[in-house]
């Protein structure tokens, strides 16, 4: 079945539930935590990829997956997608995210002006057996647990339960119809509280605090705080090299693709955007996985001084399909390969958030794919830095709840809720194979420490002692 584009009725729950039963034979709960060697150089896949980015801006790249095992691990998506594709998998598919790590959850603002808490990156989005999402959160839970100093104990307890939260929420979302999972709510209080009954303490001080820088994030403020007036009365963006650089393009070149993206977008929106044109774009360097990837903010103006921030990132091929080997029905193939990558990663965004931001859309430029959003529309995330275990656990449990409800928009997810059954099986498992990837994307980390001091991967010349 073409889970994106799916043509016929679902098979009823209880079939579904029974399939999922019955995959156990292919492959068993316990047998999730199986792995094998991966006899690969990590650091050709990072340099594979460097190949296809801005090579002055590789340096950074390299600087910031050089900060903390943590760090590195949130870069190294592919690297993650091409093990798990060598490792044994349960082959029941869902719309996936590709890189649900911890720090790819966060805050966002819905058209209603409310703050909504759920998965905030799909740069890496496709399909994918619904435990690579699983165990890249599981493993980012051991990674950044260990970063943080916490107890291994303490870190398996929050691996585990993170796992459980996952499979309860799942099942309990098989008791809603498809329309009411689409609707669900999002609010980080409301979700655990409706789905997993566990208490927040311990995370409401943290979560007070990013609900409140989120607040405080939005367009006016940056916008404030990255433009100024010249002298000829036009509004610009302020230089900070290389975080952010001026593209050498003039305003009538922005034209042709501002006016792409607005066509693709709804006609109430396409309105909105009619009283706005482009008037000043810079190249800014985001993330860790990102950097070195084209992407760049657009000034919009309006008559009346009114302004406007866009962000656009380059969408190249998702890591699940590049380097997990997964792929869409031909169909839906086609269908992104018509119109770009900068479709996939909106159309998967949309499907896998409750509601995502309007103003998404997306255009080819000299034959590469991009994705528009708003930026700084009350986006936010919890700092992971300093959490204090009481914290950490729920927080991770949180993000499960909303992977779980992202994958239970996929028809067959049914059959993962009767793979998992209801013991911790499948949860001890994905912790043990997580602890043992945690040790591999150690020795990864390693592994790129060795390649900047031989000189093989570039760092700017201060991070060189």
């Amino acid at each position: 079945m073409d889970i994106v584009h799916a043509q016929a009725r679902e098979n009823s729950r209880a079939e579904s539930l029974a399939e999922g039963r019955s995959a156990r034979r292919r492959l068993a709960r316990k047998g999730l935590a199986g792995s094998v060697p991966h006899a690969r150089d990590p650091i050709a896949i990072l340099e594979e990829q460097n190949a296809l980015r801005l090579p002055e801006l590789l340096p950074l790249r390299t600087e910031r997956m050089l900060a903390s095992p943590f760090a590195f691990y949130r870069g190294t998506a592919a690297l993650m997608a091409a093990d798990l594709a060598e490792d044994p998998h349960t082959g029941l598919m869902v719309v996936s995210c590709g890189d649900a790590h911890l720090s790819n959850f966060g805050f966002f603002a819905t058209p209603e002006r409310r703050l909504a808490f759920d998965l905030n990156d799909f740069d890496e989005a496709g399909v994918a057996p619904w435990e690579w999402d699983v165990k890249r959160l599981t493993t980012s839970v051991v990674v950044g647990g260990a970063d943080a100093g916490y107890d291994e104990d303490v870190i398996r307890s929050v691996a585990t339960e993170t796992v459980r939260t996952y499979q309860r929420s799942l099942a309990s979302l098989l008791a809603l119809s498809p329309v009411e999972r689409y609707y669900m709510h999002t609010d980080l209080r409301s979700s655990r509280a409706g789905l997993d009954q566990r208490s927040l303490a311990g995370l409401d001080a943290a979560l007070d605090a990013a609900l409140a820088r989120a607040r405080k994030r939005t367009s006016e403020r940056a916008v404030r705080r990255t433009t100024e007036i010249g002298e000829d009365g036009v509004r610009r963006f302020v230089e900070d090299p290389p975080r952010m650089t001026h593209l050498q393009v003039e305003q009538e070149e922005m034209v042709p693709f501002f006016e792409e993206y607005r066509a693709g977008v709804g006609i109430d929106l396409g309105l909105v955007l009619s009283q706005y044109a482009p008037v000043d774009a810079v190249r800014r360097v985001v993330g860790v996985g990102s950097v070195g990837t084209r992407c760049s903010l657009v000034l919009l103006g309006g008559a009346d001084g009114d302004t406007l921030l866009l962000q656009v990132k380059e969408a190249t091929d998702s890591v699940l399909a590049r380097y997990g080997g997964t792929a869409f029905s031909e169909a839906t193939a086609e269908r992104f390969a018509a119109s770009g990558n900068g479709l996939r990663v909106v159309a998967l965004q949309q499907i896998l958030q409750v509601v995502s931001d309007p103003f998404l859309g997306h255009f080819r430029r000299d034959g590469r794919d991009f994705y528009v959003r708003q930026f700084h529309d009350m986006k936010g995330a919890i700092d992971l830095e300093g959490l204090e275990p009481e914290a950490f656990g729920p927080y991770a449990a949180a993000c499960a709840t909303m992977l779980a409800r992202a994958h239970a928009q996929s028809p067959g997810f049914a059959r993962v809720v009767g793979y998992l059954g209801r013991n911790h099986t499948a949860a001890g498992a994905i912790v043990d194979w997580s602890f043992d990837y945690a040790d591999q994307s150690l020795r990864d980390f390693r592994a790129l420490q060795d390649a900047v001091a031989s000189g093989r991967l570039p760092v700017p010349p201060e991070t060189v002692d």
